[in-house]
Order: C-alpha cells, then structure tokens, then sequence
C-alpha cells in the first residue's frame, strides 16, 4: 500500500512554492509590472495572489475548523486577499511574502493528523460531488499556485527567458543524449 500522508503533502507543497520563489526570483524586477493582456493580473499581482491564497484553505480548515462550506464567507475572504493585489510591494517583499506564506501553509499541512485529513467537508448545495476531505482540498492551492506558475513560466518565454525546470529538463535530456552518443 502506498501511503501519502501529511509530511508528503507538506514535502510536495514546499517543492512547488521553493520552485515557484526561484521563478519570481529570475523574472527581473522592472518586469513585475508587466501584463501579457489587458484584463490578465501582472507578474507581482500573480505573485502576490499565489503567496495569500493558501489563507483561504487556512481559515476553513484552521480557523474555523469548518465542516460545512454552506456558510462560509467567500466573497469576504476573497476580498480580503484581492486588496493584497494592491499593496505596492518590491521584488524582495513578494519574495518575502511567498517565502513566510509558504512556510506557514506547509506547517499547518505537516502537523494535521490522519483524521483531520480523512474529515469530510460539505459543500454548498448544487456543488459536485457534495463533499470533498480534508486532505482534497488541501491539495488544492498547490494545484491552483502550479496552474498560475505556468502562467508565469510563459511569461517569462514573452520576455525572452527560459524557465529553471525547463532549462534543468533540457541539461537532463542533453546528458542522456550524450550517454547514448547521439
């Protein structure tokens, strides 16, 4: 049986946002403003909303200890994390931001016990399916902070840099290639 518990989570959790820090820390800082359209948020906005949203799953699962989401506040919560989108921050505060957010979020990962996780949470009505456990739905900001990370690793293609896990993957297949002689 294979076991993925906690410490994994957390393991996982911190290999994404340690990937996601050596990307912010590549794009250069006169480049933080920059949109690839006009609607989409900036690579300091992206930045910042990564690094704040893990506060959301830490106020239904730690704060509130919710077992419904039949009244939880979204709007408000989210509120709260959108008018961090605007706080001007420096290259070396958001770095900073993801950093101690970070951190955080993976404490809390690495100390739920198995029966925490397992704990079933309700959803609002309508929603499907109608319950997720803990442990889903903890997952979800290292899926949500991996699907804006590749936002920001096709920004960084717009301006004219190569992404590190692109570089390290291609380092690796030239290396076989060499090992095989071709």
């Amino acid at each position: 049986m294979t076991y993925y518990g906690a410490v994994e989570l957390a393991a996982s959790f911190r290999t994404v946002r340690n990937n996601t820090i050596t990307l912010a820390g590549e794009i250069p800082e006169d480049k933080y403003g920059f949109r690839p359209a006009e609607g989409c948020r900036s690579v300091a906005e992206t930045l910042v909303h990564i690094a704040v949203m893990t506060r959301v799953a830490e106020q239904i699962h730690v704060v509130e200890k919710c077992t419904s989401l039949a009244n939880f506040d979204f709007f408000g919560a989210m509120g709260k994390l959108h008018g961090e989108l605007t706080v001007p921050r420096t290259k070396a505060q958001i770095l900073e931001l993801l950093r101690s957010e970070g951190d955080k979020f993976a404490a809390i990962l690495e100390g739920a016990s198995e029966e925490f996780l397992a704990e079933q949470v309700e959803y609002p009505a309508g929603m499907t399916p109608p319950t997720k456990s803990r442990f889903e739905m903890l997952i979800a900001p290292k899926e949500h902070e991996m699907h804006h990370r590749g936002q920001l690793m096709l920004i960084q293609r717009l301006l004219g840099t190569t992404p590190h896990l692109t570089r390290q993957m291609e380092e690796r297949i030239a290396t076989m290639r060499a090992a095989a002689g071709q």
